[in-house]
């Protein structure tokens, strides 16, 4: 499998679940009463007694869409209450979409606070002959058991008059089991069958996944509910939520990679994720286990180097010891693990065209503070990149620099010496040439350029970058407000930041990443209250790696 196929698949679950405990919360304000904003509930899904341990992912709200509504509708700003409505309403609709059901007239009168949706087999026939066919559940919490019997069956009535399917009636372990057959093929994520089990009902692309389900209700030590690295890393997850995301990484990968079963099968590696309601957004805190060795926090405070980075950055990533981050990752993932390979995939794919080895002739003597980030181009719809490392006096730079120069000289670069801002910089470049009007002409392409400031070695893609850079002081990232915001629901303690300003980088990561489009609009609402996001690792203790994500969310018009 590919690893970048793999991340993505991952990045789509978790964005999903985020559009589903997100939408319509940017109206949330600190100052509310309202119980919700103390991030959720302390709660934990009840639904994972129907799932199985090796379930390749499980998405779970834990609050009734109507509630969240009534919530918004009374702190929402005037202005801006019917949108938040109507994205709600949305959102209500979506979240059974796949059952066929009519949300308000089939589902709201008896929905409890819980909606969980899991993949729970990789193929729940066996049957090769007929391909891979994932097991798909809904579970449904129901206030009232009978009611919701009432309205299923009279919506089920419905679909078989009109023609489009038979209805098939079954009974297993004592439950009814119902089963809208279809007259014609469709898509197997459609969730057709149907039962009720006590205060929870139950859908499902196939019977047998619901047998399975029921199977499982019967052997507990088999549910996921009872599975000791679940059950671990939520007692990680402190704060109150309103969602809880699950993914069982060996499972994922088998998934993505339409497998019957998983390859590594010997191999632990889960991610949890609660997501809690915060001031002006979205946070998601999660534990990954599947880590080796304990590894405490290395700051206390942002590093001093984003005081330039310029505030107009687009992404930035900032931390210390850039050299012990790569031998934690090469030492500290188990080997042939899925995040091994995505790790040493992007690796790979950075420094292949540049003709580097990374961990030698980057990462070995950057052992301080380090920032990189991707800055505006006003002249190309590419952004320009920064990397900025701090001088320590024990590591030797100046010979890693000349190096670079010299593997500049290699790929035919000259190297040159020229003034930006009153500051010398080497400049990395090569002769070319233009034609406009049948006239040529020489034109000089500078394809990276760096310099020493203090103890700060700065590399930049341009000389336009490296002016930027020269003038971020005047207005630096880190005392922008919409960093500090960003920041701002994060741990102090920390191994540093991950800052996405979606507001700007939109456009050129929808160029960078076609399929982003697509992804936009199976999650519209999200990303269209969306702001920014930051992302910090807290390090990991006991072989669980804690980190935390904002997503700060406001109306953007």
């Amino acid at each position: 499998m590919k690893p970048r196929l793999f991340f993505l698949a991952l990045a789509l679950t978790v964005i999903l679940s985020f559009a589903v405990a997100g939408v319509g919360f940017y109206w949330v304000l600190a100052q509310s009463p309202l119980a919700l904003l103390s991030g959720g509930v302390q709660r934990s899904p009840l639904a994972t007694v129907f799932i199985p341990k090796q379930a390749p992912v499980m998405v779970s709200l834990l609050v009734n869409p109507d509630r969240l509504e009534a919530f918004g509708e009374l702190i929402a700003q005037p202005q801006n209450r019917r949108r938040s409505q109507r994205e709600l309403q949305e959102l209500e609709q979506s979240l059974l979409a796949k059952t066929g059901l009519n949300y308000q007239q089939a589902v709201q009168p008896w929905l409890g606070e819980e909606v969980t949706l899991a993949v729970t087999s990789l193929d729940y026939d066996r049957d090769g002959a007929n391909g891979n066919q994932a097991g798909y559940l809904l579970i449904v919490e129901t206030k009232d058991p009978q009611l919701s019997k009432e309205f299923l069956q009279l919506s089920y009535a419905e679909s078989a008059i009109a023609g489009n399917f038979d209805l098939v009636f079954d009974t297993y372990q004592g439950v009814n089991l119902t089963y809208k057959r279809p007259l014609t093929p469709i898509a197997n994520n459609q969730l057709l069958a149907n039962a009720v089990v006590g205060n929870y009902v139950l859908f499902a692309n196939h019977p047998k996944v619901l047998r399975e389900a029921l199977n499982t209700v019967q052997a507990p030590d088999l549910s996921l509910n009872r599975d000791t690295d679940y059950q671990a890393s939520l007692k990680t997850i402190n704060d109150p939520r309103i969602g809880i995301v699950y993914a069982n990484f060996p499972s994922l990968s088998a998934l993505l990679s339409q497998l019957s079963k998983p390859v590594l099968t010997n191999l632990t590696q889960t991610l949890t994720v609660g997501l809690s309601l915060k001031s002006q957004g979205l946070l998601a805190e999660a534990a990954l286990i599947g880590v080796t060795g304990d590894q405490p926090p290395q700051l206390g405070q942002p590093i001093h180097l984003l005081s330039q980075v310029p505030a107009n950055s687009l992404l930035t990533a900032a931390s210390r010891d850039l050299n012990q981050f790569w031998q934690q990752v090469e030492t500290g993932l188990v080997t042939d693990s899925p995040l091994q390979g995505l790790v040493e995939g992007f690796v790979h794919n950075l420094q292949q065209p540049l003709g580097l080895d990374l961990a030698e002739d980057i990462f070995k003597w950057v052992q301080g503070e380090y920032s990189f980030a991707f800055l505006p181009n006003r002249n190309h719809p590419q952004p320009d990149w920064v990397f900025l490392a701090q001088r320590l006096p024990q590591v030797e730079v100046d010979t890693a620099i000349a190096h670079l120069d010299e593997l500049a000289q290699n790929q035919g670069y000259t190297v040159q010496t020229l003034p930006v801002l009153g500051q010398n910089v080497t400049a990395w470049t090569k002769l070319k040439t233009a034609a406009q009007d049948q006239i040529s002409r020489l034109e000089t392409q500078v394809s990276g350029v760096h310099t020493t400031v203090n103890d700060t070695e700065i590399i930049a893609s341009s000389l336009e970058a490296m002016s930027q850079v020269l003038l971020a002081h005047q207005q630096p990232l880190v005392e922008s407000d919409k960093f500090q915001q960003a920041i701002s629901a994060l741990p102090l303690a920390n191994n540093g930041y991950f800052y996405l300003d979606w507001n700007q980088s939109e456009p050129v990561l929808q160029q960078q990443f076609p399929f982003l489009p697509v992804l936009e609009l199976s999650v519209k609402p999200l990303f269209k209250n969306l702001r920014s996001l930051t992302l910090t690792s807290e390090g990991s203790v006991n072989g669980i790696r804690r980190a935390t994500a904002y997503l700060n969310l406001g109306v953007r018009e």
